[in-house]
């Protein structure tokens, strides 16, 4: 059990070591931590609300949700966090290779394999194999994870630190230009409505199939990635100071100053380019940034400086297999399984069984997460 004295030399030794490893326990906790509302924590926090049944808890049920069209809630942060985070591996996972000097071709080659594997997981995961294609979302959530990872990534191998900074502030301010500047047909130029936005007009247009998550466009659209793909970029550049030989505690409030300073600049662009996930604005992207740096921050002064490690076990496990996790949520009934176990005393359980259903359905999940873990068996797409 970890104490609250300072870190041993040993503690610091090894989180060094799992510095140069290429792993950081922060970065695999953060991303379980962000996965572990997706397959079952805001529906945890949801039965809990239904249960309490009290008027103080509707601000959380609020922050749960998505936002209908501008502002943020807490639920806004889950995507965009994720993919702050497979930027943040990137320096771990390419540069270093970069550095002991593999061949550029293979590591692209590489990437490319790795899109394709994600690509055909949202596409399954869509429904693919359904061959109901008038109905089928050619969008989603691991597509545009597998776009975004395609293009970073690209980046990150052909251009160095400065480089890749001036591809986000190009990113950012390109596609405000364009959505400001563009004229829809019949409705103008700079429209940031549901109905007359320039990203939701492209999907209408080119996009077939089913749309999400609102009624004119579709949540993980195609203009709408190229700012997506900034959020990666804000992921990466945290993965290279992590990747410095500066102290811990200078990383870790480096990381926090970085994310006010991305707050405090979205704050002001929100007036002109209004904070809005489903169109993924440029300040949306600034907003959920600054978030995410500073969680980060946090985990990371907790877990690889401090060497506070075992309460992240839990998220740790979730965050080595978030892919596996995310596929086999929509391919396997987990509510099913758990239901093996508990159903003989769920009918006792009053108004309280909703809670316990959901409990007991994310436990079997993290049980599966677990067997994997111990048998060293983890999906890298």
């Amino acid at each position: 059990m970890p104490t609250h004295s300072a870190p041993t030399r040993t503690q610091q030794e090894l989180s060094q070591e799992k510095l140069s490893g290429g792993r950081i326990v922060s970065i695999d906790a953060l991303r379980g931590f962000d996965m572990f509302w997706i397959t079952g924590g805001t529906a945890i926090l949801h039965r809990f609300i239904d249960w309490a049944d009290t008027p103080r808890l509707a601000w959380l049920d609020h922050q749960i949700g998505h936002s209908d069209w501008n502002g943020f809630t807490f639920y806004d942060l889950i995507f965009p966090l994720f993919l702050f985070i497979v930027g943040a591996s990137l320096p771990f996972a390419l540069s270093r290779r970069v550095e002991r000097g593999e061949d550029p071709a293979a590591l692209r080659l590489h990437v490319a394999k790795r899109t394709a594997v994600l690509l055909a997981l949202g596409l399954i995961y869509s429904g693919f194999l359904d061959f109901d294609f008038s109905e089928f979302r050619y969008a989603g959530v691991l597509q545009r994870i597998a776009l975004c990872y395609f293009f970073a990534a690209n980046v990150v191998l052909s251009t160095g630190i400065r480089g890749q900074a001036a591809t986000l502030v190009g990113i950012l301010f390109g596609y405000w230009a364009l959505m400001a500047l563009l004229p829809v047909p019949g409705i103008g130029a700079g429209v940031l409505t549901p109905e007359g936005n320039l990203a939701g007009y492209i999907d209408r247009l080119v996009l077939p199939g089913e749309m999400c998550c609102y009624e004119h466009g579709d949540n993980e659209g195609l203009l709408s990635t190229l700012p997506a793909i900034g959020t990666v970029l804000i992921g990466v550049l945290a993965g290279h100071w992590l990747r410095t030989e500066a102290d811990g505690t200078r990383k870790s409030a480096r990381l926090a100053l970085a994310g006010v300073a991305s707050l405090l600049l979205a704050l002001a662009w929100n007036p002109f380019f209004p904070i809005n996930k489903l169109i993924w604005t440029s300040s949306y992207v600034l907003f959920a940034g600054g978030w995410s740096l500073l969680l980060l921050a946090l985990f990371h002064y907790l877990i690889d400086v401090r060497g506070f490690q075992a309460w992240a076990f839990f998220f740790i496990v979730i965050g080595m297999n978030a892919i596996t996790i995310y596929v086999a949520n929509r391919l396997f009934d987990f509510e099913a399984i758990s239901n093996i176990f508990i159903h003989g005393i769920t009918p006792h359980m009053g108004g309280i069984r909703p809670l316990i259903e959901t409990i007991c359905e994310v436990a079997a999940k993290w049980l599966f997460l677990y067997f994997l873990y111990r048998q060293r068996i983890f999906l890298k797409a």
